[in-house]
């Protein structure tokens, strides 16, 4: 069952929960700027920019490697979430609370979107907003993104939520870095691969290309949630007092 819980303004404005915020903003401006730039500097180092099989390789390497720091960096102060559908995901298996969670949501955009205007301003390059392929229609990079993110979120879950992790949370930000880098290898030319609405709404924001953002706010969240719901009820099963922020992972 869904263990959503709405928290208080006082506790999302504490301190601990400030810091938080601002882990994330950081976390996620330098995890946006190493991912899509990755991109930038494909496209600079091709004469038509399009995305070959070593270019697909190769931004899927920069994203796992940028999502590992990123998560490793952020984890002792928020969790290290990085993502608005991770963060969903957590909250419906009652990790986190919707107000302390929505505030984790802005962090996440704003970090994202002042690492695109970074990366415009640096580069002066386009900034690649994500769609889906041609042939493909909204609903099939929907599911798309519901399966890949479905399985970021689990692995997050596995590795990092799990009372029961034991000494597997070591290796947390490895996994879930690798499982990023493989769903792009999987996901990347079809729907881009993004299982992350605010990697994918710096770009279209900054680009001024929003008329398929609307996908990578729907799939994700849809897969976010149904692992947080698989994982929190069929796997960790009881359900104890939501923590505070600072108490993830």
């Amino acid at each position: 069952m869904v263990k959503l819980a709405f928290g208080s303004f006082g506790d999302s404005f504490s301190a601990a929960s400030l810091r938080a915020y601002l882990a994330e903003f950081i976390a996620t401006l330098l995890f946006v700027f190493a991912g899509v730039g990755s991109a930038v500097a494909f496209s600079k180092l091709t004469d038509d920019g399009a995305l070959d099989p070593a270019g697909l390789v190769a931004v899927a390497v920069a994203h796992a490697f940028a999502l590992f720091v990123g998560v490793s960096i952020a984890a002792n102060i928020s969790g290290g979430h990085l993502n608005p559908a991770v963060t969903f995901g957590l909250a419906v298996g009652g990790h986190i609370t919707l107000i302390t969670g929505f505030f984790y949501w802005v962090a996440q955009v704003l970090g994202s979107i002042v690492a695109c205007f970074l990366l415009q301003f640096v580069t002066n390059g386009k900034i690649p907003a994500h769609g889906v392929a041609s042939g493909m229609n909204a609903l099939e990079g929907i599911v798309m993104e519901i399966v890949i993110t479905f399985a970021l979120v689990y692995t997050v879950y596995a590795t990092a939520a799990d009372p029961k992790k034991g000494q597997l949370g070591i290796i947390a930000p490895i996994a879930i870095g690798f499982i990023v880098g493989a769903n792009i290898l999987a996901a990347g030319p079809f729907s881009g691969g993004s299982m992350n609405p605010a990697r994918s709404f710096g770009p279209a924001i900054v680009s001024g290309d929003l008329a398929q953002s609307w996908i990578y706010w729907v799939g994700p969240l849809v897969g976010g949630g149904l692992a947080g719901l698989v994982y929190g009820d069929i796997f960790i099963g009881c359900h104890g007092p939501v923590p505070t922020s600072e108490a993830y992972p």
